[in-house]
């Protein structure tokens, strides 16, 4: 008898009376973080069939968490190096607090635009 598809990629099958059930083993989920679960559901929505082929070859978990990691430390550096780079200082906060925290969720969504575009909304 030929292969199916499934197998041919590494899976098995359990069978249970006449049926065959694909033998999936779920692993202990990871508890993602914003942009893991960006990722998970633009993937869902946009690429289902990637979606559903790292889902099937266990590569999913991985990704998804690495992509977490990823937008965090990218996040991270961008909001840095703008903080930086327009002089958003303590002394800024002391002197005029609104101001400091307009330019500080300013850098904050421009950062987290740059990552999504980045990391979170890519093949």
């Amino acid at each position: 008898m030929e292969k199916s598809t499934f197998e041919s990629l590494g899976g098995s099958y359990i069978r249970v009376g006449d049926y065959l059930f694909p033998d999936l083993i779920i692993a202990d989920e990871t508890p993602l973080g914003k942009w893991g679960l960006l990722r998970k559901q633009y993937l869902k929505e946009h690429r289902p069939a990637l979606c559903s082929s790292m889902l099937l070859t266990g590569k999913l978990d991985h990704h998804l968490a690495e992509i977490d990691r990823a937008g965090q430390e990218r996040m991270d550096l961008i909001v840095a190096q703008l903080h930086n780079q327009e002089g958003i200082t303590e002394s800024l906060k002391r002197s005029d607090q609104m101001e400091w925290v307009q330019r500080v969720n300013s850098i904050r969504h421009r950062a987290e635009e740059i990552v999504l575009s980045e990391l979170v909304f890519t093949i």
